[in-house]
């Protein structure tokens, strides 16, 4: 009897094709996830004009710029700043120089990691320390702006302070009240000769951040 009342009525519910089409689904987002995952901003922090180039606070561009020259790349002029790139090991790297100075960094920050779809992971800020000594690098994957006026409006624009920065050491050797003069002054003659060496290990500490990951990077180069 119950056989044949379901030959009658057959079951109206429908067939759920969900699970079918589960692996290509999650093949798709795999693959669009490894895609990002491959593109880095590195964002070396310092203002613009002349008489900022050769300064303390402009560490970042200096970076970046002697990285570029290493890999042959040259800025172009692109929206809220300065931008190169180049691949290396299947990563793409974007090499930023914000032109919106330093205390309006995260305009810039933000616009580029939008445009090019680059997760949050991915972003490495270059900036001075003067709680450092000079040349000492410390890599870090968050923490506060220490009073930083490029990394506490980033915080403030990205709404997190969860993304990595590398601090490079300028020291404090300034009297006081004159740490604005300092910060904002050019480096003195050993420095200038120390500089170049640091300038290589920062471009390396870059490279290995995008290919050997961050926990490898700051085991390998931190205090170095």
């Amino acid at each position: 009897m119950i056989k044949w009342i379901a030959k009658i009525f057959p079951s109206t519910k429908k067939e759920d094709h969900t699970d079918s089409m589960k692996p290509e689904v999650q093949e798709h987002q795999k693959n669009n996830t490894e895609s990002v995952s491959n593109k880095f901003l590195i964002v070396g922090l310092g203002n613009i004009g002349a008489e900022y180039v050769n300064t303390r606070h402009n560490i970042g561009f200096k970076i970046v710029d002697h990285l570029a020259k290493k890999e042959g790349i040259q800025f172009e002029t692109a929206k809220l700043g300065s931008l190169a790139q180049f691949r290396f090991k299947g990563r793409t790297f974007f090499l930023l120089k914000p032109n919106t100075y330093m205390n309006l960094s995260g305009k810039a920050v933000q616009y580029w990691m939008d445009k090019e779809n680059i997760p949050l992971q991915n972003l490495f800020v270059i900036t001075d320390d003067l709680n450092l000594p000079f040349g000492t690098i410390r890599i870090k994957p968050k923490g506060s702006d220490g009073g930083h006026n490029g990394l506490k409006n980033i915080n403030l624009v990205l709404n997190t302070n969860q993304y990595t920065r590398f601090r490079f050491g300028i020291s404090d050797e300034f009297k006081k009240g004159k740490q604005v003069d300092y910060v904002l002054g050019e480096w003195d003659d050993n420095e200038k000769t120390a500089l170049p060496e640091r300038y290589e290990i920062a471009s390396e500490i870059i490279k290995s951040f995008g290919t050997a990951g961050l926990e490898n990077t700051m085991t390998t180069y931190n205090g170095k």
